[in-house]
Parts: structure tokens; C-alpha cells; sequence
């Protein structure tokens, strides 16, 4: 078991993502003392999105080929359409959310996040949330949908939107604390 303080967690995304899905989990988890790091595609600053233009940019601190799944405790993925979309094409990010949910390691999701759990096969008969947007996606690849701010399937949070965050980061922070999670890949 890992107190939050103690704890190690990437968020992992790209250009477009949604600024306070990016910004608030941050913010919150490094306050409750986390080391928090952002990977993005080969390193890269990225760009997020708000109030339907461009954001602030935030530095990354790991490209995504240099992250190593057992370095962390916990995977968070904002959403924005933008976001996900180009993560969920990418090898190497759909490679590190199975790496993280086949090692038990808490994997995080909000709005169009989840749709990186798609792509990564892991969403099969696990109920989640997302942004009504992408509910069908979700279903079609397994999932049971559920309209609710936060569902936690065994280490595995998903919410719907920026108005859930403080419930997200709340859980995400719970799950952390409760630890690794034994669970099949889907």
C-alpha cells in the first residue's frame, strides 16, 4: 500500500487536451504530495484546449518511450476529443495502458480518455463512465456504461467531465492509497 504522499504518477497526453482535466489532477495530487510527471509523444510541450481554443502549454517531463510502467503507482488520462484521439493511435501509448492495467497499477480516465482504454482492449465487462459522446464506443467494446460522476472498477476510474474532477482526483487518491489491484487484462 502506497500513502499519496509516497506516491509516483504520470499523466500521460498530447496537444488538445482538456486544460483543467490536465491542470486540476495535477495541481491536486502534487498538493497531496505525489510526484506527478507528464509524458506526451517523443517529450514534447503540449498545448491543451479551453474554452473552445488553445490553452497554456505545459512541458513534459518524459517522452512516452522512456516511461517504464513500474515506476509509477497510477496512469491519469485527460480527455478532450483532441487528446485521446491521437494517443489512441499511438503504439507506445496504448502499449503503456495495458502495461498498466495488466500490472494492477490504477489507471485513471475522464471524458474522452476512456476511449484509450478501448483501444488498449481492457474495458470488456468492467463498468465506466465517460462523456455521453462516447458511450456507444464504449458499450461496443464491452463496457458497461454507467451515468454516474466516478465508477471505479477495480482500480480502474473513469468520470465524465471536468465538472466531476474533484470526485476523480478524490478517488484516485483512494485508489493509490488502497494499492495495487490483482485484476485480468481484459
Amino acid at each position: 500500500m502506497t500513502g499519496i504522499a509516497e506516491s509516483r504518477i504520470l499523466i500521460m497526453a498530447t496537444d488538445g487536451f482538456e486544460q483543467a482535466e490536465l491542470e486540476e489532477p495535477l495541481t491536486e495530487l502534487r498538493a497531496r504530495g505525489a510526484q506527478v510527471d507528464i509524458a506526451s509523444p517523443g517529450g514534447a510541450p503540449i498545448t491543451g484546449w479551453k474554452n473552445r481554443n488553445w490553452g497554456a502549454t505545459h512541458e513534459a517531463t518524459k517522452a512516452l518511450s522512456d516511461v517504464r510502467v513500474g515506476e509509477y503507482d497510477a496512469l491519469v488520462l485527460p480527455g478532450g476529443q483532441m487528446n485521446p484521439d491521437s494517443l489512441r493511435v499511438a503504439p507506445e501509448a496504448v502499449r503503456l495502458v495495458r502495461g498498466f492495467v495488466a500490472e494492477g497499477r490504477i489507471v485513471a480516465a475522464i471524458c474522452h480518455g476512456p476511449w484509450l482504454l478501448v483501444e488498449a482492449g481492457v474495458v470488456e465487462g468492467r463498468e465506466m463512465t465517460s462523456c455521453r459522446s462516447i458511450r456507444t464506443d464504449l458499450e461496443n467494446a464491452g463496457a458497461i456504461w454507467v451515468d454516474a460522476a466516478v465508477v471505479v472498477t477495480n482500480g480502474i476510474v473513469t468520470s465524465r467531465a471536468a465538472q466531476d474532477l474533484g470526485a476523480f482526483v478524490a478517488t484516485i487518491a483512494e485508489e493509490i492509497e488502497e494499492g495495487r489491484h490483482r485484476r485480468k487484462v481484459a
